[in-house]
């Protein structure tokens, strides 16, 4: 008899949370879910703030278009004019919990990688933020020239020309910026924005809309594409951590509906298996009872 109720308790145990087990999970669940909301609320309020400095850097920035070109969708890009030995320099995040930001966009840019080994194209990757560094430091090793991590927010025109001073130290065909573009609160597009280095000193494009003191001089041309750099790395940095924040909010509002439609269910089942528990004990109690009064 001893034996047969133990292994009842063990079957119990092993095939069906206790009620005390279920009230803990409740509990946790509402406790993450607390936190989830307060991380939401953080969120928006960064994101006002980036949104304020990404329209600030946008005019900033507006003028290099001129030069560099428009931005490309990564999704689906072809390779055939990115030039060989290119540097790409990667903008991800530094922290987590924000959605598909880093996923997404490391995923893209791993598939255009794929295009340009199967062309035989050497290329570098220069990654900014720690979320990015782990996603490529053990299938990019070897390509990754440097890592820039634990960035102080909101970034700064001063880090963009660290940069900037690093990257034209290199000698590279071409030098690719991918960070995702902020379109709304609940949408981003990863991009690629290209710049060439400036070396002819006859471009057309050039002179027709900017003068060069003194004309054809290397220097001031070198001078001119590091400036263009670290303007649109900055602008690019700027869009990613509104990106990053709008992501971050958008992850947060799902965690806590996820949160709360849990506790409704283990709130279910914990109903359900308190009301198992008290109409055994009455089932028990009255054949207690029956039983006395047959043998009375």
């Amino acid at each position: 008899m001893r034996s047969g109720r133990f292994l009842a308790s063990v079957i119990q145990r092993r095939g069906m949370a206790t009620e005390k087990q279920l009230k803990m999970r409740i509990t946790a669940t509402n406790n993450i879910s607390k936190i989830t909301k307060s991380m939401k609320m953080v969120s928006a309020s960064k994101l006002r703030g980036e949104q304020t400095r990404l329209n600030a850097a946008r005019p900033f920035a507006a003028w290099t278009s001129a030069v560099t070109g428009e931005p490309k969708v990564l999704e689906g890009l072809e390779t055939e004019d990115i030039a060989d030995n290119s540097l790409f320099v990667i903008c991800a995040t530094d922290k987590g919990l924000c959605g598909g930001v880093n996923g997404i966009m490391a995923r893209q840019t791993k598939a255009m990688l794929k295009k340009l080994e199967a062309s035989n194209k050497n290329y570098s990757l220069l990654v900014c933020g720690e979320k990015g560094r782990a996603l490529f430091r053990r299938s990019h090793t070897d390509k990754i020239v440097a890592n820039i991590t634990d960035r102080t927010s909101p970034y700064t025109f001063t880090l963009s020309s660290a940069i900037a001073n690093e990257v034209v130290k290199g000698e590279y065909g071409g030098v690719h910026i991918l960070y995702n573009k902020f379109k709304s609160a609940i949408s981003y597009i990863p991009s690629m924005q290209s710049i060439t280095p400036i070396v002819d000193p006859n471009i057309d494009l050039f002179q027709s809309q900017y003068d060069m003191e003194p004309e054809a001089d290397p220097e001031s041309l070198a001078n001119f594409y590091e400036y263009v750099l670290s303007s649109q790395i900055y602008h690019a940095m700027m869009e990613n951590a509104t990106s990053e924040q709008s992501a971050r909010m958008t992850a947060m509002e799902n965690a806590s509906k996820n949160a709360k439609e849990m506790i409704s269910k283990l709130t279910l089942v914990y109903n359900r298996a308190r009301q198992t528990r008290i109409t055994t004990e009455l089932i028990e109690i009255i054949s207690g009872a029956a039983a006395l009064e047959s043998k009375n």
